[in-house]
């Protein structure tokens, strides 16, 4: 009982010990941001700022952070704090999972099945620690990317209808800027691409260039599809081309690019089915159905292994 009071003092000093470490580091990072971001501003640009707009200048895990859509300040060293606490609950869950008798009573309950069919199963009981301890530790990463993912997924469904209302108001005669204040009233109001659309329109009114502006929303998606449309942008910025033309292409080729995944993804469920159904199916069946014979003949070759 002593030891155990022991070690709940020292983990308790150890958490306080990462948690004020990290606190200064987080509180160093938001002072220094905010800092970088009022000395390159101009003057002009620091009454329309726009927070959480640059990815160009993050580190790794910023940059990733902020194109899953964790744009606060300090959103990495909550990461990292997540992180180190999971797995450091994964370590105690591991720990008492084994030094409290638990996976020695799941190896005796196994192990007394009979014929010998628990011993197949011993592997997955001593790998199970483990197994906590990389799932609890891993579940941070996991979480941003199941973010990252459905936020290209949200981007891509709203681009083709974006620019499809993109083409058929420029070609009605409405500038791209008034176009794309009519759009954001529809129902992409809320999503990423609408956010993004957003800062574009702020960039704009900060003062940044057409061209610079553009780059800067692709920047803050990295998805192939609007990189491709931002370029086909800048170059008739560039050369003096018709928005409405270069619209309604981009629109075509988004909607053609949409077809064929489709087409792609139900060319492939064949395919994608067979690994479900051998590897959860066919064994229940096979236990189902095989499992009984199985146990008897173990039973006799037991018996005859006893009686030789």
């Amino acid at each position: 009982m002593q030891k155990f009071i022991v070690g709940l003092l020292l983990l308790s000093v150890f958490l306080t010990g990462i948690g004020l470490l990290l606190k200064h580091l987080w509180i160093r990072t938001v002072v220094q941001q905010r800092w970088d971001d009022f000395t390159q501003q101009t003057p002009a640009m620091q009454s329309t700022s726009v927070a959480g707009t640059d990815a160009e200048e993050r580190w790794w895990l910023g940059h990733w952070l902020f194109l899953a859509g964790f744009r606060r300040p300090g959103a990495d060293v909550l990461f990292i704090v997540a992180t180190l606490v999971l797995t450091l609950l994964g370590t105690l869950v591991a720990g008492g999972f084994r030094w409290s008798g638990l996976q020695q009573l799941m190896e005796t309950s196994i192990v007394q099945a009979p014929g010998g069919v628990g011993e197949t199963f011993l592997p997955i009981v001593w790998v199970a620690p483990w197994v906590l301890l990389i799932v609890l530790a891993a579940t941070p990463w996991l979480l941003i990317r199941a973010a990252r993912r459905k936020r290209v997924e949200l981007v891509e469904q709203d681009l083709p209808l974006a620019l499809e209302l993109l083409s058929t108001l420029s070609e009605a005669g409405l500038g791209f800027d008034a176009a794309l204040s009519r759009i954001l009233k529809t129902r992409l109001a809320g999503r990423p691409l609408a956010e993004e659309f957003r800062r574009f329109q702020a960039d704009l009114l900060a003062g940044r260039p057409r061209t610079q502006s553009l780059r800067r929303f692709s920047a803050r998606l990295e998805i192939p599809s609007v990189s491709v449309f931002t370029s086909a942008l800048v170059q008739a910025e560039q050369l003096g081309m018709g928005i409405a033309r270069v619209l309604r292409l981009q629109a075509d080729d988004v909607r053609s690019r949409r077809r064929e995944r489709s087409i792609a993804f139900a060319n492939a469920l064949a395919t994608k089915r067979v690994i479900p159904l051998v590897v959860c199916f066919l064994p229940g069946l096979f236990v189902w159905t095989l499992g009984p014979a199985f146990v008897q003949l173990f039973k006799m070759a037991e018996t005859f292994t006893q009686a030789r």
